[in-house]
């Protein structure tokens, strides 16, 4: 089994200090692009169907990194898809083992700690399609202003359609303090959250984004957490930040 990629510090010396089921104004892209992504399924009890609903990333062989809200209740009703692009179709299903929110999820404030290690039942295999993420070190920082990526499957509109091939879009990193004032009153955002958006709206993850990769270059440095609505030109979208966890992930996706 692989190890989890922690990017090396030299990479980063240059980094300086709702809708919680959330690629609005996106393109196709290819799963060679993104060979960390996987789809995130759920089994429903009332349909007895499986469908994607959120997203995950490659830690190694054998977990996966997603948001803690996509993984509550019993990881016998979740699995994930890695290596195609298409929604609900190809590439190789494995189910869920078990899946470890981090502590401080549900502990009121918000979805502060929306982040979850996800173990797998049966290992991935390494292609071009099928990849790990490279995490940042402990409490690095992405620059405001900074072009950041999602990638997903979600709903190109809110409310919408979710959509059937692998979109991404560019959008920019918001400071935290703005985010914070942006949001007062309507949604709690700590420090170990970031904040990304595009000045004219028109950009963002949406509805069945959630748990899929923030990307700084090659970094995964968030993923998708909650926002008011989808692409607004007020109000940014909001990504858990890997890098507060990056350690406690370390420590526990071996």
């Amino acid at each position: 089994m692989s190890p989890v990629t922690v990017l090396a510090l030299a990479l980063l010396a240059g980094l300086a200090s709702s809708a919680p089921n959330r690629i609005v104004g996106g393109w196709e892209t290819t799963i060679e692009e993104w060979p960390f992504i996987v789809q995130s399924d759920s089994f429903s009890l009332w349909s007895g169907f499986w469908s994607q609903s959120c997203a995950a990333n490659i830690l190694n062989t054998k977990f996966v990194l997603s948001a803690a809200h996509c993984y509550e209740g019993s990881p016998t009703n979740r699995r994930i898809r890695a290596g195609s692009a298409s929604r609900n179709i190809g590439g190789t299903l494995h189910q869920v083992d078990w899946y470890l929110n981090h502590p401080s999820y549900g502990q009121g404030l918000g979805l502060d700690g929306d982040i979850s290690i996800v173990k797998l039942v049966t290992p991935l295999v390494y292609s071009s399609s099928v990849a790990q993420a490279t995490i940042p070190i402990q409490d690095s920082k992405v620059p405001d202003g900074s072009a950041v990526k999602h990638a997903g499957w979600g709903t190109t509109s809110q409310g919408g359609v979710t959509n059937p091939e692998l979109l991404e879009t560019e959008i920019y990193v918001v400071n935290n303090k703005l985010c914070r004032e942006i949001y007062a009153g309507s949604g709690f955002v700590s420090e170990n959250m970031i904040c990304a958006m595009y000045p004219q709206g028109g950009r963002d993850a949406c509805q069945g984004d959630s748990g899929g990769p923030l990307t700084y270059g090659d970094v995964l440095v968030g993923v998708v957490s909650w926002g008011r609505g989808c692409a607004s030109e007020i109000y940014p979208g909001v990504s858990t930040a890997v890098s507060p966890y990056s350690q406690w992930i370390v420590d526990n996706a071996v």
